[in-house]
């Protein structure tokens, strides 16, 4: 038999700690009243101790008077955990609450890379005079990436492309030049057309990649001069560089034209004055240029004796380093939206 005095001790006990588990207003405080009560080192633990210092006969009876008021207490802790934690829900439900009114956040949205923007201005420049865009196969024949642009098997020429070689008779293209050829083969002159695309060489270092883009002019008729070349460059670039550009031609080689010229132009940048870019210099060279060579005419069918045509080409990434100052070639490939989001 439990003396009374215990009795109302563990009742005592059990009312004080279910007054604080209900009045906890959050389920930490409420976690800290569990420590208190039902800890190791609670209330009810040290009840537990004091039955060393109790007569046998009442300690049983003593232990489960403790355990029961502690399960209750037990009952009650959880279910006010399970209120707080249901109260609290609610609460950041509310705080979180969306405003469907309000507008949504804003995305940042896409635009072209700066090549394309180049080369869109550039067929965009040249479409203005009636010429239209061809295009052919990046892994491109032999016949057509050389032999048919006057440059055999055993021509010097060759050396000055780093070619990568699919097998003996196919090559990733060296240059945009075979779609003039294929086009020279299946259309009929008058010809006005310009080819851009992607070209491969094993080159790669501050000014060069071993991917990269080029553009190609080509006018094919019964009377085309030096003059008309000169003609078409000097509008072109004043086209794309603005009015006060200025071109020069210098004498070169090409195996496919003949005569053939390196175009410069007034750097763009410092407006002839001389910079970092030019090189102080005041121009830049852009390109290629010349009069068809009567070779390749004759190898596309054509009798150059009632056709004579020019050609034009130009790296697509050198125009955009002219035209923005850009210092690197591999800033166009490292997709970093830093450098991107500038154009």
């Amino acid at each position: 038999m439990v003396p009374n005095e215990l009795i109302q001790k563990v009742e005592a006990l059990a009312k004080e700690a279910q007054s604080s588990f209900l009045a906890a207003g959050s389920v930490d405080e409420l976690y800290q009243f569990k420590v208190k009560f039902l800890g190791k080192q609670g209330s009810f633990s040290g009840l537990m101790r004091e039955m060393g210092k109790m007569d046998k006969e009442v300690r049983p009876a003593f232990g489960q008077l403790v355990n029961q008021k502690k399960s209750e207490i037990e009952k009650i802790y959880e279910n006010q955990e399970s209120d707080l934690k249901k109260a609290a829900m609610a609460d950041r439900i509310m705080a979180e609450k969306m405003d469907l009114t309000l507008p949504g956040p804003g995305l940042a949205t896409g635009h072209k890379h700066p090549l394309h923007q180049v080369m869109d201005d550039v067929i965009d420049i040249l479409a203005r005079i009636g010429f239209s865009v061809r295009t052919g196969p990046l892994i491109e024949k032999d016949w057509y990436n050389f032999e048919a642009l006057n440059i055999p098997e055993d021509h010097p020429a060759r050396d000055m492309q780093d070619t990568f070689y699919i097998d003996d008779t196919h090559v990733l293209r060296t240059h945009t030049s075979p779609v003039q050829i294929r086009t020279m083969e299946n259309e009929k002159p008058p010809i006005r057309i310009i080819a851009p695309g992607s070209v491969f060489r094993s080159d790669s270092d501050i000014s060069h990649s071993p991917n990269f883009h080029q553009l190609e002019l080509l006018l094919i008729d019964e009377v085309v001069s030096m003059a008309d070349l000169k003609g078409l460059i000097s509008y072109f670039v004043k086209q794309f560089f603005g009015p006060q550009i200025k071109t020069r031609f210098r004498p070169s080689f090409f195996p496919f034209t003949e005569p053939s010229a390196e175009v410069d132009c007034s750097c763009p940048i410092c407006k002839g004055k001389g910079c970092r870019v030019c090189k102080q210099t005041g121009w830049v060279e852009i390109g290629g240029s010349g009069l068809v060579n009567p070779k390749v005419l004759q190898f596309v069918g054509l009798d150059p004796k009632k056709y004579q045509g020019c050609a034009f080409g130009f790296g697509i990434e050198r125009m955009a380093i002219i035209k923005y100052g850009i210092n690197d070639i591999r800033l166009f490939n490292e997709n970093n939206s830093r450098f991107l989001t500038q154009f």
